[in-house]
């Protein structure tokens, strides 16, 4: 289906104070089961699994041995399960990394079912009335998730979206796809394309794999502390984010960059002619230039004035990450 807004600007405005629909379902789906699922995924990634009670929705981070980011996930706890939600790039990858930590005496289970399962991120202001017109006025909990009916389709909403926005995600069997959208955008909802999505992910400032996640950085410089937990036991890859909390070692940190003209990835950034980082993600927006950045700790944070090459930017606030030492972890 077709885009039916004609440039971003218009797409952004619809995510922020209307509502928006956005395809995600190339987003990889991974099940995990039986009795030691929870406890599992607990011991390989950041957030506090053994706390989750089912109807619960938490986001948590997989990094290898060395904190370094394998992908941002998001868990959903069902009664029997966990679904898991990953990144379009890091299905696969996260699927085998996950079996390879089962050993004989787990009583765990993985089952891909990207393609059995649709989802789609419904955002914007509008997104709670528009599901009422539908009939399923959603009435959960932050971070919570339920299913519910609308129009013949049954469909588990969950709280929130992948950029920080208001709205909810969406998920369905993959036959009934087409329909739930169709009685989403029948309803006024904007279509969000793959290049508006990319804007929008810049300016709000959620990182994606090969970009802002890789091997060259851990989820403390990527500004993902609401999704570990600071007091639970041991977990791939948590000594070096204990010490890095401890010491307060994180020596760069991802930001946003205002730039006056397009500016090639991997380009470095630089003060005085020192290079104090790199520019990992651009775009051109209704509000201009914008991208994401690395950006040594020393260096300085948000108006810092900065240059790329013979371009100029100064460093901007993201909404979705923070840059601080919790004293507690939340996730």
């Amino acid at each position: 289906m077709k885009n039916n807004l004609n440039n971003s600007h218009e797409i952004l405005e619809a995510a922020r104070s209307a509502a928006a629909i956005y395809d995600s379902s190339e987003w990889g789906k991974i099940i995990v089961s039986d009795r030691d699922r929870l406890r599992f995924l607990h011991n390989q990634s950041t957030a506090d699994f053994e706390q989750r009670q089912a109807g619960e929705v938490c986001d948590t981070v997989f990094i290898t041995s060395t904190a370094r980011t394998i992908d941002l996930v998001t868990g959903l706890i069902l009664d029997d399960e966990v679904l898991l939600i990953t990144s379009p790039t890091r299905r696969k990858y996260l699927f085998d990394w996950l079996d390879r930590y089962i050993f004989f005496a787990d009583r765990v289970k993985l089952k891909d079912v990207t393609d059995k399962l649709a989802s789609f991120t419904l955002m914007g202001a509008e997104s709670s009335g528009l599901l009422e017109k539908l009939g399923c006025p959603v009435n959960l909990p932050q971070s919570g998730h339920q299913l519910v009916n609308i129009d013949g389709i049954e469909v588990r909403i969950a709280i929130g979206t992948e950029l920080g926005l208001p709205g909810y995600r969406l998920i369905c069997d993959r036959d009934k796809s087409a329909a739930l959208q169709q009685a989403i955008t029948n309803l006024g909802a904007a279509i969000v394309d793959e290049n508006a999505w990319e804007c929008l992910r810049i300016e709000r400032g959620r990182p994606k794999p090969d970009a802002e996640l890789t091997d060259d950085y851990n989820p403390l410089e990527v500004g993902l502390w609401d999704t570990i937990s600071f007091t639970k036991g041991c977990y791939i890859g948590q000594e070096t984010i204990a010490r890095l909390n401890t010491y307060k070692g994180v020596k760069q940190y991802l930001w946003g960059i205002k730039l006056a003209e397009i500016v090639t990835v991997g380009t470095a950034i630089t003060v005085g002619g020192e290079k104090v980082g790199v520019l990992t993600s651009c775009s051109e927006t209704a509000a201009g230039v914008v991208g994401l950045s690395y950006v040594r700790s020393k260096a300085g944070g948000v108006g810092l004035q900065v240059m790329l090459g013979d371009v100029a930017g100064e460093i901007i606030d993201l909404p979705f990450v923070r840059h601080e030492y919790p004293e507690i972890g939340k996730a």
